[in-house]
């Protein structure tokens, strides 16, 4: 097959999709049902489907009496333990009229490094699939270190693709694309593609950003979208506002192209 383009979002046999906490809690806790929709617009057609959510810590943060996201790694495993509960809740609640059942996957970066746990989490992943149920992964907070960690939802998913061979990743963002710099700044443009080996160097991306609810920015999508173009995952960069334009193959966003046959070995990346 040639090397995977935005357009065959709309035929993938399998994709992964990752939403960020800012997209999905506070004031945006309503845009769970359109993302719902688009993903189970997807699943009718046959596309299998896996979703890479933030927003545990975020979402049990009001439940805790907190303004502002905890420093410390009790409180945050204290808010995610309550938080990832709510979360399945609303995600379950949202596919309901749809007849989809979700199937919650925590995982931690140790998983992925043992070979046991991350056969253990293939295999499971591969079942769930198999019985059209549609996954849900975070990373598990509650037993995550600062030490051991993913970073960020953005790598989680990059390594989650890897995981189960899908085609394709689509990265939600704040923002319709990436920029050649911050959208704010004077001369900013939008990238609608970036080549596999094309040299960003000239680019700038920003250094992560911590906010209220999470973490991430356009500099950890780079990066997690490079890991996974080149084990020939295609990966699209978008606003979640337009994640059902994404699955329909849409030309919208930053493509990343993949790297025409790429052979994939996440071991080795991590």
């Amino acid at each position: 097959m040639t090397a995977w383009e935005r357009r065959d979002l709309a035929t993938a046999r399998r994709v992964v999709v990752k939403v960020g906490s800012s997209s999905i809690s506070g004031e945006n806790s309503g845009r769970i049902a359109v993302i719902v929709d688009a993903l189970a617009g997807a699943h009718t057609r046959g596309t299998e489907i896996v979703l890479v959510s933030s927003g545990a810590i975020s979402t049990g943060m009001p439940y805790l009496d907190l303004d502002l996201r905890p420093t410390d790694l009790a409180t945050q495993q204290a808010a995610a333990a309550v938080g990832q509960n709510v979360l399945i809740y609303r995600y379950q609640d949202a596919l309901r009229p749809f007849g989809i059942v979700a199937g919650q996957v925590l995982l931690t970066a140790g998983d992925l490094e043992n070979t046991v746990h991350r056969s253990n989490a293939q295999r499971a992943m591969e079942r769930l699939l198999d019985l059209r149920i549609l996954p849900i992964v975070n990373e598990n907070d509650t037993v995550a270190t600062h030490e051991i960690r993913f970073g960020d939802n953005d790598r989680l998913a990059a390594l989650v693709a890897q995981l189960i061979g899908a085609d394709a990743l689509v990265l939600l963002s704040d923002v319709e694309a990436l920029y050649t710099r911050p959208p704010d700044d004077p001369g900013a443009e939008p990238i609608d593609r970036i080549g596999h080996d094309d040299n960003l160097a000239g680019h700038e991306f920003g250094s992560v950003v911590v906010n209220s609810v999470g973490t991430g920015g356009a500099a950890t999508k780079v990066s997690a979208a490079r890991l996974a173009a080149a084990s020939g995952i295609g990966v699209l960069v978008t606003a979640a506002d337009l994640v059902a334009q994404a699955l329909a193959g849409d030309e919208i966003g930053t493509w990343f192209a993949p790297r025409p046959a790429a052979v994939t070995s996440p071991v080795d990346t991590l």
